[in-house]
Protein backbone atom coordinates (compact mmCIF):
# COMPACT_ATOMS: atom_id res chain seq x y z
CA UNK A 1 0.00 0.00 0.00
CA UNK A 2 1.62 3.41 -1.04
CA UNK A 3 1.04 6.60 0.98
CA UNK A 4 -1.90 7.90 -1.54
CA UNK A 5 -3.60 4.72 -0.39
CA UNK A 6 -3.14 5.19 3.19
CA UNK A 7 -4.31 8.31 2.92
CA UNK A 8 -2.33 9.71 5.53
CA UNK A 9 -3.31 13.72 6.48
CA UNK A 10 -3.03 15.38 9.38
CA UNK A 11 -6.96 14.97 10.29
CA UNK A 12 -7.17 11.10 9.06
CA UNK A 13 -3.76 10.56 11.38
CA UNK A 14 -5.34 11.83 14.68
CA UNK A 15 -8.49 10.63 13.81
CA UNK A 16 -6.78 7.10 13.34
CA UNK A 17 -4.72 7.94 17.01
CA UNK A 18 -7.86 8.34 18.79
CA UNK A 19 -9.16 5.46 17.44
CA UNK A 20 -6.40 3.40 19.01
CA UNK A 21 -5.99 4.88 21.94
CA UNK A 22 -10.16 3.80 22.19
CA UNK A 23 -9.26 0.50 21.45
CA UNK A 24 -6.26 0.20 23.85
CA UNK A 25 -8.10 1.70 27.00
CA UNK A 26 -10.95 -1.36 25.55
CA UNK A 27 -7.91 -3.78 26.40
CA UNK A 28 -6.68 -4.40 23.57
CA UNK A 29 -2.64 -4.91 24.54
CA UNK A 30 -1.08 -5.91 21.47
CA UNK A 31 1.15 -3.47 19.87
CA UNK A 32 1.44 -5.35 16.68
CA UNK A 33 -2.59 -5.22 16.15
CA UNK A 34 -3.00 -1.89 17.55
CA UNK A 35 -0.08 -0.84 14.92
CA UNK A 36 -2.41 -2.79 12.12
CA UNK A 37 -5.70 -0.68 12.97
CA UNK A 38 -3.72 2.59 12.73
CA UNK A 39 -2.26 2.08 9.26
CA UNK A 40 -4.75 0.36 7.50
CA UNK A 41 -6.62 2.65 5.41
CA UNK A 42 -10.46 1.45 6.64
CA UNK A 43 -11.99 4.68 4.55
CA UNK A 44 -11.58 2.69 1.54
CA UNK A 45 -13.66 -0.33 2.95
CA UNK A 46 -16.54 1.90 3.03
CA UNK A 47 -18.75 3.71 0.84
CA UNK A 48 -17.66 7.59 0.40
CA UNK A 49 -20.44 8.80 1.99
CA UNK A 50 -19.35 7.21 5.33
CA UNK A 51 -15.75 7.92 4.62
CA UNK A 52 -15.78 10.39 7.34
CA UNK A 53 -16.83 7.98 10.04
CA UNK A 54 -14.27 5.47 9.03
CA UNK A 55 -12.17 6.26 12.28
CA UNK A 56 -15.10 5.88 14.76
CA UNK A 57 -15.28 2.54 16.61
CA UNK A 58 -18.23 1.46 15.45
CA UNK A 59 -19.63 -1.41 12.67
CA UNK A 60 -20.47 0.78 9.34
CA UNK A 61 -22.93 -0.76 6.21
CA UNK A 62 -21.31 -2.01 3.53
CA UNK A 63 -24.30 -2.98 1.25
CA UNK A 64 -26.21 -6.46 0.58
CA UNK A 65 -26.86 -6.51 4.24
CA UNK A 66 -23.37 -6.82 5.56
CA UNK A 67 -21.86 -4.80 7.89
CA UNK A 68 -17.73 -3.88 7.94
CA UNK A 69 -16.64 -4.97 11.92
CA UNK A 70 -16.58 -2.39 14.42
CA UNK A 71 -12.52 -1.50 14.98
CA UNK A 72 -12.46 -2.94 18.41
CA UNK A 73 -13.58 -6.56 17.17
CA UNK A 74 -11.61 -6.57 14.20
CA UNK A 75 -8.30 -5.90 16.93
CA UNK A 76 -9.79 -8.35 19.31
CA UNK A 77 -10.80 -10.82 16.66
CA UNK A 78 -6.56 -10.88 14.81
CA UNK A 79 -5.43 -10.67 18.51
CA UNK A 80 -6.77 -13.83 19.32
CA UNK A 81 -5.89 -15.48 15.77
CA UNK A 82 -2.71 -14.52 16.22
CA UNK A 83 -1.55 -15.76 19.74
CA UNK A 84 1.92 -14.47 19.65
CA UNK A 85 3.27 -17.00 16.35
CA UNK A 86 3.47 -16.56 12.91
CA UNK A 87 1.23 -17.58 10.65
CA UNK A 88 1.37 -19.55 7.12
CA UNK A 89 -1.81 -19.52 5.85
CA UNK A 90 -5.13 -18.15 7.00
CA UNK A 91 -8.86 -18.90 6.19
CA UNK A 92 -11.13 -15.65 6.18
CA UNK A 93 -14.49 -16.68 6.02
CA UNK A 94 -17.00 -13.72 4.97
CA UNK A 95 -14.30 -11.52 3.72
CA UNK A 96 -17.17 -8.64 3.07
CA UNK A 97 -15.54 -5.47 2.20
CA UNK A 98 -11.78 -7.12 2.80
CA UNK A 99 -10.86 -4.84 5.59
CA UNK A 100 -10.30 -7.71 7.49
CA UNK A 101 -8.79 -9.08 4.78
CA UNK A 102 -6.08 -6.65 4.46
CA UNK A 103 -5.30 -7.06 8.13
CA UNK A 104 -4.66 -10.03 7.48
CA UNK A 105 -2.45 -10.31 5.35
CA UNK A 106 -0.12 -8.24 7.17
CA UNK A 107 0.29 -11.21 9.50
CA UNK A 108 0.16 -13.83 7.30
CA UNK A 109 1.93 -16.06 4.70
CA UNK A 110 -0.97 -16.77 2.21
CA UNK A 111 -5.21 -15.54 3.43
CA UNK A 112 -7.73 -17.31 1.45
CA UNK A 113 -10.78 -15.31 1.89
CA UNK A 114 -14.27 -16.94 1.42
CA UNK A 115 -17.03 -14.27 -0.08
CA UNK A 116 -20.89 -15.89 -0.64
CA UNK A 117 -22.31 -12.49 -2.48
CA UNK A 118 -20.41 -12.56 -5.50
CA UNK A 119 -21.02 -8.75 -6.33
CA UNK A 120 -18.63 -8.17 -2.81
CA UNK A 121 -16.28 -11.03 -4.15
CA UNK A 122 -15.87 -9.23 -7.15
CA UNK A 123 -15.58 -5.76 -5.38
CA UNK A 124 -12.87 -6.70 -2.93
CA UNK A 125 -10.76 -8.71 -5.88
CA UNK A 126 -10.44 -5.20 -7.54
CA UNK A 127 -9.57 -3.17 -3.95
CA UNK A 128 -6.91 -5.94 -3.59
CA UNK A 129 -5.34 -5.01 -7.08
CA UNK A 130 -5.92 -1.14 -6.25
CA UNK A 131 -3.65 -1.44 -2.97
CA UNK A 132 -1.14 -4.12 -4.26
CA UNK A 133 -2.08 -6.77 -2.14
CA UNK A 134 -0.73 -9.58 -3.51
CA UNK A 135 -1.19 -12.73 -0.71
CA UNK A 136 -4.83 -12.20 -0.47
CA UNK A 137 -7.05 -15.37 -2.61
CA UNK A 138 -10.67 -14.72 -2.87
CA UNK A 139 -13.28 -17.29 -3.68
CA UNK A 140 -16.56 -16.88 -4.21
CA UNK A 141 -18.42 -19.32 -2.13
CA UNK A 142 -20.13 -21.08 0.52
CA UNK A 143 -18.11 -20.26 3.47
CA UNK A 144 -19.74 -22.75 6.08
CA UNK A 145 -17.85 -25.49 3.75
CA UNK A 146 -14.56 -23.32 4.01
CA UNK A 147 -11.87 -24.29 1.32
CA UNK A 148 -11.03 -27.38 1.78
CA UNK A 149 -8.13 -27.46 -1.47
CA UNK A 150 -6.20 -25.26 0.65
CA UNK A 151 -6.65 -26.72 3.96
CA UNK A 152 -4.45 -27.35 6.42
CA UNK A 153 -5.14 -23.79 7.99
CA UNK A 154 -2.69 -22.43 10.57
CA UNK A 155 -5.40 -20.28 12.19
CA UNK A 156 -9.36 -19.53 10.60
CA UNK A 157 -11.36 -16.12 11.15
CA UNK A 158 -15.18 -16.29 10.68
CA UNK A 159 -17.01 -12.92 10.32
CA UNK A 160 -20.51 -14.32 10.36
CA UNK A 161 -22.49 -15.75 13.61
CA UNK A 162 -22.75 -19.74 13.22
CA UNK A 163 -25.20 -21.38 15.49
CA UNK A 164 -22.54 -24.13 16.19
CA UNK A 165 -18.89 -24.04 15.21
CA UNK A 166 -19.46 -25.43 11.81
CA UNK A 167 -17.52 -28.84 11.07
CA UNK A 168 -16.49 -28.62 8.29
CA UNK A 169 -13.73 -25.49 9.58
CA UNK A 170 -12.74 -27.56 12.22
CA UNK A 171 -12.24 -30.54 10.25
CA UNK A 172 -9.98 -27.80 7.65
CA UNK A 173 -8.06 -26.75 10.88
CA UNK A 174 -4.40 -28.12 11.27
CA UNK A 175 -3.38 -29.26 14.47
CA UNK A 176 -2.65 -26.86 17.00
CA UNK A 177 -4.34 -24.14 14.88
CA UNK A 178 -6.75 -21.77 16.29
CA UNK A 179 -10.47 -20.27 15.16
CA UNK A 180 -12.16 -17.47 16.08
CA UNK A 181 -15.96 -17.37 15.38
CA UNK A 182 -19.06 -15.50 16.44
CA UNK A 183 -21.61 -18.40 17.50
CA UNK A 184 -24.90 -18.02 18.80
CA UNK A 185 -28.39 -16.10 18.05
CA UNK A 186 -29.13 -12.50 17.21
CA UNK A 187 -28.57 -10.64 20.35
CA UNK A 188 -26.67 -13.54 22.31
CA UNK A 189 -23.94 -14.32 20.38
CA UNK A 190 -20.28 -14.53 22.11
CA UNK A 191 -17.07 -15.07 20.50
CA UNK A 192 -15.31 -17.87 21.08
CA UNK A 193 -11.75 -19.53 20.30
CA UNK A 194 -11.15 -22.76 19.11
CA UNK A 195 -8.01 -24.58 19.29
CA UNK A 196 -7.13 -27.91 17.65
CA UNK A 197 -5.46 -30.29 19.74
CA UNK A 198 -3.88 -33.69 19.45
CA UNK A 199 -7.08 -34.69 22.24
CA UNK A 200 -9.78 -32.86 20.22
CA UNK A 201 -10.71 -29.36 20.36
CA UNK A 202 -10.38 -27.00 23.44
CA UNK A 203 -13.14 -23.51 23.14
CA UNK A 204 -12.74 -19.97 25.46
CA UNK A 205 -15.32 -18.01 25.43
CA UNK A 206 -13.57 -14.72 24.75
CA UNK A 207 -16.64 -12.03 24.78
CA UNK A 208 -20.01 -10.89 23.79
CA UNK A 209 -20.32 -10.25 19.99
CA UNK A 210 -22.81 -9.03 17.03
CA UNK A 211 -22.71 -10.22 13.92
CA UNK A 212 -24.33 -10.98 10.73
CA UNK A 213 -25.79 -14.16 10.64
CA UNK A 214 -23.66 -16.67 8.74
CA UNK A 215 -25.67 -18.29 5.67
CA UNK A 216 -25.28 -21.37 3.68
CA UNK A 217 -24.91 -21.42 -0.46
CA UNK A 218 -23.80 -18.48 -2.97
CA UNK A 219 -25.73 -15.55 -3.85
Amino acid sequence: MNADSLGIGMTSQRARDRLVRQIREMGIESEHVLDLIRTTPRHLFVDEALASRAYENNALPIGFGQTISQPYTVAAMTAALLGGRPLDSVLEIGAGCGYQSVILSQVAKTVYSVERIGALASKLRVRLHELHVNNVRVLHGDGTKGWEKNAPFDAILVAAAAIGVPQPLVDQLALGGRLVIPVGQPGKQELRLVTKTGAGIEEQTLELVSFVPMVGGIG
